[in-house]
């Protein structure tokens, strides 16, 4: 049975002006914890760019004759050194660039994992709702009032009805703060928040979102 949470809701000045709950279909109260680790883990590993480089006894400057003679020396024979257990010599098994760190998620497990999210977030009280963004122009001031007055703290993931220039542009010098269309955002960037905070118009498309 879905659990019913409720969120409260700001107006664009950040005055409180009631709760509303939050549609079932995005937020049902499960939060499926292996879901959310796999799809984190996948997004964390396919941002590395494998730029990690070591080089191989072939590729390093050096050791085209054997140091000593085979036999006579009373050491041990060694043919080059740039063997790899000599100083400067090749190294064994190291990073190489062509590694393809790329890990893939079936698409039903990062839908879960994007709930999951969801959920975790509202039962810890951190999923806010403004009824709109009245900006007729960028300006960061009202973005940091707004979320003074709202609580907001921590990392702030704000969450637009709809690609919105202006909101995006007053909020993208603000540190801890990003802004992304609703819809637009994976697990890790919801819960990589503290305080999630989504325009109210744009949980219309929440049945849309929990499947996409």
């Amino acid at each position: 049975m879905a659990t019913t949470l409720k969120a409260p809701v700001f107006s664009a000045a950040g005055e409180r002006t009631g709760e509303k709950k939050l549609p079932t279909s995005l937020f049902d109260g499960s939060v499926h914890e292996p879901a959310m680790w796999q799809t984190v883990k996948a997004y964390l590993s396919n941002q590395r760019q494998a730029t990690a480089s070591t080089k191989k006894r072939g590729e390093v400057s050096g050791g085209n004759r054997k140091p000593w003679r085979q036999k006579g020396t009373g050491r041990a024979r060694q043919g080059s050194i740039r063997s790899p257990q000599w100083r400067g010599g090749g190294i064994v098994f190291g990073p190489r660039p062509e590694r393809n760190y790329r890990q893939d998620v079936p698409k039903q497990v990062r839908w879960l994992a994007r709930r999951s999210a969801y959920n975790a977030r509202a039962q810890d009280g951190a999923v806010l709702l403004i009824e709109s963004f009245e900006l007729a122009a960028p300006k960061t001031k009202a973005i940091v009032a707004l979320l003074e007055k709202a609580g907001a703290q921590g990392n702030v993931l704000i969450l637009t009805h709809g690609p919105q220039p202006i909101v995006y542009r007053s909020a993208r010098n603000l540190p801890g703060v990003q802004v992304r269309p609703f819809g637009q955002e994976s697990a890790y960037d919801v819960l990589w928040a503290d305080t999630v905070i989504i325009e109210a118009p744009a949980l219309e498309r929440a049945e849309e979102v929990a499947h996409a």
